[in-house]
């Protein structure tokens, strides 16, 4: 079954955690413990409706406050999909949470309250998509039944966020309007009789709706090797095959590869995937390439078509999202995880930060915790990449402190 993956994006008490368990609820994927258990503290609270913010909450300083805090993943399924949902912080101070969750999503649900508009979080949280190339936006207009469901209040916010959706430089990407009110359900699975105007889809409508090509970015086939598999058993004496995840487009048997950093070239002979034999294996799946030659090839290297060389080089520029709260600035040492390639690298300068509200950049040496901004790094060895524009994939990268192992910052190269 086709998996989706969602991030949701608003400012505090804009209703992110209760339009999840509102979808949680009407599609029949909460347990009855759970269910008893919102109406239970809904009740406790005095609500005359049920909290479903409770449905994904799980921190105790998340529960008490009232906000989310800590990236959370929702799973749940219909029988068309399987859904894992990010529900991401909506304080400035959590930017690099939002980050995070919707680095893996292909889709991106931004709410907005009706009764407030487009704010400055709007602006964060739409230039944060832009940034990461989620390419289906859902603007969802909530709380709708505190403006009267007014037709009026929903093309005021339309129009303003359409005027921020002209600043955007990504124009492959989708970006459609869908007013609604989490709290009693409308719009979000079935209809809302309050808003007879509105004639377009529901959330879930919209969301399986989606097709593969919708969502996927395609890009040249990328094979980063995670482990090479030498059985030595009798039946498997002489097999030496190569696992990871595919990329960027489909490999066939029969394409002329080259490994990096070798740039030995060789031949598919044979696809696996589990048991079975395969000729072509398509983008995000998991299998095992077995070669034409004997040749040297490991963890860390990758295989790609020979026509379709990425970049080898031992300097890079890159955007780079800081989540330290030690200050990134020139000189100081970090290791770069690019895919299944970990290599020393050191900061050559900090050039800017860039406002996350389209207003441009401002000359920098240094970047704080949850800033964005644009830095050069020099290597101890050379990665094989592709600008992020270019393969999502293939332009990212993580840095970790050396001294504590914790991830500092995520980089997406230009």
């Amino acid at each position: 079954m086709e998996v989706l993956k969602i991030a949701t994006a608003g400012s505090v008490d804009d209703g992110k955690s209760t339009l999840i368990g509102r979808l949680l609820y009407d599609t029949k994927s909460l347990t009855t413990d759970k269910i008893e258990a919102i109406e239970k503290s809904s009740k406790q609270k005095g609500y005359d409706y049920l909290d479903f913010s409770l449905a994904t909450d799980g921190l105790v300083a998340e529960r008490e406050q009232g906000i989310t805090i800590d990236v959370a993943h929702i799973y749940f399924s219909t029988a068309k999909k399987s859904y894992i949902i990010a529900d991401t912080p909506g304080h400035v101070e959590y930017t690099r949470n939002m980050v995070t969750g919707a680095s893996t999503s292909q889709v991106s649900i931004i709410l907005i309250d009706a009764r407030k508009g487009v704010i400055e979080q709007t602006y964060r949280h739409f230039f944060i998509n832009n940034l990461l190339r989620v390419k289906e936006v859902i603007v969802a207009v909530n709380k709708m039944d505190l403006v009267d469901y007014s037709e009026e209040v929903y093309n005021k916010i339309k129009a303003d966020f359409q005027a921020l959706n002209a600043k955007s430089t990504f124009k492959e990407q989708t970006v459609s309007y869908i007013p609604l009110s989490a709290i009693n359900g409308g719009n979000v699975v079935d209809k809302s009789e309050n808003m007879s105007w509105y004639n377009g889809q529901t959330v879930l409508e919209y969301l399986e709706a989606l097709e593969p090509k919708d969502v996927y970015d395609k890009g040249q086939a990328r094979f980063p090797v995670q482990t090479v598999i030498r059985p030595k058993t009798e039946e498997y004496h002489d097999f030496r095959g190569y696992a990871g995840k595919l990329y960027g487009d489909a490999i066939k048997v029969g394409d002329a590869v080259t490994v990096l950093p070798s740039l030995t070239e060789s031949k598919v002979t044979n696809i696996h995937f589990f048991d079975k034999k395969y000729n072509e294996a398509s983008a995000g799946s998991s299998i095992t390439i077995e070669l034409e030659n004997d040749i040297n090839v490991a963890r860390g290297d990758m295989i790609v078509k020979s026509n379709e060389l990425p970049n080898i080089e031992k300097e890079i520029t890159s955007t780079v999202c800081w989540m330290d709260s030690k200050k990134l600035v020139a000189g100081t040492k970090y290791l770069i995880q690019h895919n299944t390639n970990r290599v020393l690298a050191k900061i050559e300068s900090v050039k800017n930060v860039i406002a996350t509200d389209y207003s441009g950049s401002t000359p920098a040496t240094q970047l704080a915790i949850n800033e964005i901004g644009e830095v050069n790094i020099k290597l101890s060895k050379a990665i094989y990449f592709d600008a992020y524009n270019d393969n999502k994939s293939n332009g990212a990268f993580i840095l970790i402190d050396v001294a504590t192992n914790t991830t500092a910052g995520v980089g997406f190269i230009k």
